[in-house]
Protein backbone atom coordinates (compact mmCIF):
# COMPACT_ATOMS: atom_id res chain seq x y z
CA UNK A 1 0.00 0.00 0.00
CA UNK A 2 0.86 3.52 -0.73
CA UNK A 3 0.44 5.92 2.19
CA UNK A 4 0.35 9.62 0.46
CA UNK A 5 -1.32 11.28 3.65
CA UNK A 6 2.41 13.13 4.54
CA UNK A 7 2.05 14.69 0.92
CA UNK A 8 1.74 18.28 1.95
CA UNK A 9 2.49 21.94 0.50
CA UNK A 10 1.91 25.15 1.82
CA UNK A 11 0.07 27.23 -0.71
CA UNK A 12 2.00 31.09 -0.35
CA UNK A 13 2.25 32.12 -3.67
CA UNK A 14 -0.31 34.77 -4.53
CA UNK A 15 -4.14 35.60 -3.50
CA UNK A 16 -7.31 36.43 -4.95
CA UNK A 17 -9.35 39.16 -3.62
CA UNK A 18 -12.60 40.68 -4.47
CA UNK A 19 -11.11 44.01 -4.37
CA UNK A 20 -8.86 43.25 -6.87
CA UNK A 21 -10.73 41.50 -9.55
CA UNK A 22 -12.89 42.30 -12.70
CA UNK A 23 -16.73 42.34 -13.43
CA UNK A 24 -16.24 39.23 -16.02
CA UNK A 25 -14.29 35.75 -15.25
CA UNK A 26 -12.99 35.96 -19.36
CA UNK A 27 -10.98 39.11 -18.18
CA UNK A 28 -9.23 37.52 -14.98
CA UNK A 29 -8.61 33.96 -17.02
CA UNK A 30 -6.82 36.23 -19.62
CA UNK A 31 -4.82 38.05 -16.91
CA UNK A 32 -4.54 34.73 -14.52
CA UNK A 33 -2.97 32.81 -18.60
CA UNK A 34 -0.98 35.73 -19.56
CA UNK A 35 0.81 35.55 -15.57
CA UNK A 36 1.38 32.00 -16.01
CA UNK A 37 2.80 31.88 -19.79
CA UNK A 38 5.34 34.91 -18.28
CA UNK A 39 6.16 34.05 -15.06
CA UNK A 40 5.36 30.35 -14.30
CA UNK A 41 7.33 28.34 -16.43
CA UNK A 42 4.96 25.95 -17.45
CA UNK A 43 5.66 24.30 -20.76
CA UNK A 44 1.83 24.15 -22.15
CA UNK A 45 -0.41 26.69 -20.51
CA UNK A 46 -3.46 25.93 -22.71
CA UNK A 47 -3.25 22.21 -21.84
CA UNK A 48 -6.66 21.72 -19.94
CA UNK A 49 -8.94 19.02 -19.01
CA UNK A 50 -12.23 18.34 -20.63
CA UNK A 51 -14.54 16.27 -18.89
CA UNK A 52 -17.62 14.73 -20.57
CA UNK A 53 -20.58 12.75 -20.13
CA UNK A 54 -20.08 9.13 -22.03
CA UNK A 55 -22.98 7.57 -23.93
CA UNK A 56 -22.14 4.79 -21.25
CA UNK A 57 -23.07 7.47 -18.83
CA UNK A 58 -19.70 7.18 -17.08
CA UNK A 59 -18.06 10.96 -16.89
CA UNK A 60 -14.54 11.09 -18.54
CA UNK A 61 -12.08 12.94 -18.74
CA UNK A 62 -8.91 14.01 -20.88
CA UNK A 63 -5.97 16.64 -21.70
CA UNK A 64 -6.35 18.73 -25.07
CA UNK A 65 -4.84 22.08 -25.59
CA UNK A 66 -6.90 25.29 -25.90
CA UNK A 67 -6.64 27.14 -28.94
CA UNK A 68 -8.45 30.23 -28.63
CA UNK A 69 -10.52 32.03 -25.96
CA UNK A 70 -13.05 35.34 -26.68
CA UNK A 71 -15.92 37.01 -24.64
CA UNK A 72 -17.85 34.01 -26.22
CA UNK A 73 -15.60 30.93 -24.86
CA UNK A 74 -13.23 28.97 -24.78
CA UNK A 75 -12.29 26.97 -28.48
CA UNK A 76 -10.64 23.01 -28.69
CA UNK A 77 -10.68 20.88 -31.79
CA UNK A 78 -11.08 17.03 -32.04
CA UNK A 79 -12.93 14.54 -33.68
CA UNK A 80 -16.53 14.72 -34.00
CA UNK A 81 -16.46 10.81 -34.17
CA UNK A 82 -14.21 10.23 -31.75
CA UNK A 83 -15.82 9.06 -28.01
CA UNK A 84 -15.09 12.81 -26.80
CA UNK A 85 -17.15 14.18 -30.30
CA UNK A 86 -19.97 11.82 -29.74
CA UNK A 87 -20.38 12.64 -25.96
CA UNK A 88 -20.61 15.86 -26.61
CA UNK A 89 -23.19 15.70 -29.18
CA UNK A 90 -25.41 13.44 -26.99
CA UNK A 91 -24.70 15.77 -23.74
CA UNK A 92 -23.46 19.19 -24.43
CA UNK A 93 -23.14 19.53 -20.74
CA UNK A 94 -19.35 19.70 -20.19
CA UNK A 95 -16.68 21.10 -17.65
CA UNK A 96 -12.78 22.29 -18.75
CA UNK A 97 -10.19 22.74 -16.01
CA UNK A 98 -6.73 24.25 -15.92
CA UNK A 99 -4.16 23.28 -13.09
CA UNK A 100 -1.03 25.66 -13.35
CA UNK A 101 0.66 24.14 -10.61
CA UNK A 102 3.29 26.10 -11.04
CA UNK A 103 1.07 29.35 -9.57
CA UNK A 104 -0.83 27.40 -7.11
CA UNK A 105 -3.71 28.47 -9.43
CA UNK A 106 -7.17 26.28 -10.79
CA UNK A 107 -9.91 27.58 -13.08
CA UNK A 108 -12.84 24.77 -13.65
CA UNK A 109 -15.45 26.01 -16.24
CA UNK A 110 -19.00 24.72 -16.26
CA UNK A 111 -20.59 25.33 -19.63
CA UNK A 112 -22.12 24.50 -22.90
CA UNK A 113 -20.18 23.04 -26.09
CA UNK A 114 -21.09 23.40 -29.80
CA UNK A 115 -19.86 23.00 -32.90
CA UNK A 116 -17.74 26.23 -34.47
CA UNK A 117 -18.34 27.19 -38.03
CA UNK A 118 -17.04 25.46 -40.47
CA UNK A 119 -15.35 28.75 -41.27
CA UNK A 120 -13.42 28.58 -37.66
CA UNK A 121 -12.81 25.51 -38.02
CA UNK A 122 -11.37 25.49 -41.72
CA UNK A 123 -9.35 28.35 -40.73
CA UNK A 124 -7.79 26.17 -37.75
CA UNK A 125 -7.06 23.42 -39.82
CA UNK A 126 -4.97 25.42 -43.08
CA UNK A 127 -2.92 26.42 -39.69
CA UNK A 128 -2.03 23.54 -38.70
CA UNK A 129 1.10 21.44 -39.87
CA UNK A 130 0.91 18.98 -42.69
CA UNK A 131 1.83 16.27 -40.26
CA UNK A 132 -1.09 17.15 -37.52
CA UNK A 133 -3.27 17.95 -40.97
CA UNK A 134 -2.62 14.06 -42.44
CA UNK A 135 -2.86 12.38 -38.65
CA UNK A 136 -6.47 13.98 -38.68
CA UNK A 137 -7.67 12.15 -41.49
CA UNK A 138 -5.60 9.03 -40.72
CA UNK A 139 -6.75 8.35 -37.50
CA UNK A 140 -10.34 7.09 -36.80
CA UNK A 141 -9.70 8.35 -33.12
CA UNK A 142 -11.22 6.40 -30.40
CA UNK A 143 -11.18 2.96 -32.53
CA UNK A 144 -9.40 -0.09 -32.06
CA UNK A 145 -7.07 -0.70 -34.50
CA UNK A 146 -4.57 -3.54 -34.54
CA UNK A 147 -1.09 -2.33 -34.27
CA UNK A 148 0.70 1.00 -34.27
CA UNK A 149 2.35 -0.07 -37.54
CA UNK A 150 -1.17 0.04 -39.54
CA UNK A 151 -1.03 3.76 -38.26
CA UNK A 152 1.87 4.59 -39.88
CA UNK A 153 1.81 2.80 -43.16
CA UNK A 154 -1.99 4.33 -43.40
CA UNK A 155 0.38 7.75 -42.96
CA UNK A 156 2.80 7.07 -45.25
CA UNK A 157 0.00 6.28 -47.73
CA UNK A 158 -1.48 9.87 -47.52
CA UNK A 159 1.89 11.22 -47.39
CA UNK A 160 2.21 9.90 -51.18
CA UNK A 161 -1.65 10.75 -51.70
CA UNK A 162 -1.14 14.26 -51.03
CA UNK A 163 1.86 15.20 -52.01
CA UNK A 164 2.36 18.23 -52.92
CA UNK A 165 -1.59 18.92 -52.76
CA UNK A 166 -3.84 20.89 -50.44
CA UNK A 167 -4.93 18.69 -47.68
CA UNK A 168 -8.66 19.37 -47.16
CA UNK A 169 -10.22 19.37 -43.30
CA UNK A 170 -12.04 16.72 -42.65
CA UNK A 171 -16.07 16.93 -42.19
CA UNK A 172 -15.26 14.83 -39.44
CA UNK A 173 -13.36 17.15 -37.43
CA UNK A 174 -13.47 20.91 -36.57
CA UNK A 175 -13.89 22.84 -33.43
CA UNK A 176 -16.27 22.87 -30.40
CA UNK A 177 -16.68 26.42 -28.40
CA UNK A 178 -17.73 25.98 -24.91
CA UNK A 179 -19.71 29.11 -23.96
CA UNK A 180 -19.51 28.97 -19.75
CA UNK A 181 -22.50 29.09 -17.28
CA UNK A 182 -20.17 29.10 -14.30
CA UNK A 183 -16.34 29.76 -14.12
CA UNK A 184 -14.17 29.22 -10.63
CA UNK A 185 -10.84 30.45 -9.86
CA UNK A 186 -8.99 28.62 -7.09
CA UNK A 187 -5.81 30.21 -5.45
CA UNK A 188 -3.59 28.22 -3.24
CA UNK A 189 -3.37 30.04 0.19
CA UNK A 190 -1.33 28.90 3.55
CA UNK A 191 -3.35 26.61 6.31
CA UNK A 192 -5.43 25.23 3.34
CA UNK A 193 -7.45 28.42 3.47
CA UNK A 194 -7.52 29.09 0.03
CA UNK A 195 -9.07 31.62 -2.22
CA UNK A 196 -12.30 30.90 -3.98
CA UNK A 197 -14.16 32.97 -6.36
CA UNK A 198 -16.87 31.67 -8.29
CA UNK A 199 -18.76 33.79 -11.80
CA UNK A 200 -22.40 32.80 -12.52
CA UNK A 201 -24.00 33.61 -15.80
CA UNK A 202 -26.98 35.69 -15.16
CA UNK A 203 -29.94 36.24 -17.33
CA UNK A 204 -29.10 39.79 -18.33
CA UNK A 205 -25.35 38.70 -19.34
CA UNK A 206 -23.77 39.95 -16.28
CA UNK A 207 -21.76 37.83 -13.95
CA UNK A 208 -22.32 36.78 -9.71
CA UNK A 209 -19.37 36.92 -8.12
CA UNK A 210 -19.32 34.89 -4.93
CA UNK A 211 -16.48 33.64 -2.83
CA UNK A 212 -16.57 29.86 -1.77
CA UNK A 213 -15.29 28.48 1.82
CA UNK A 214 -11.93 26.37 0.31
Amino acid sequence: MNDLSNYRKSYEKSELLESNIPEDPINLFNRWFHEVEEFGGDSEVNAMTVATIGLDGFPKSRVVLLKKFTEEGFIFYTNYNSEKGKAITANPNVCLSFFWHTMERQVIIKGIAKRTSEITSDSYFESRPDGSKLGAIVSNQSEVVPSRDYLEQNLKQLEKDFDSIVIPRPKHWGGFLVTPLEVEFWQGRPNRLHDRIRYSSQQDYSWKIDRLSP
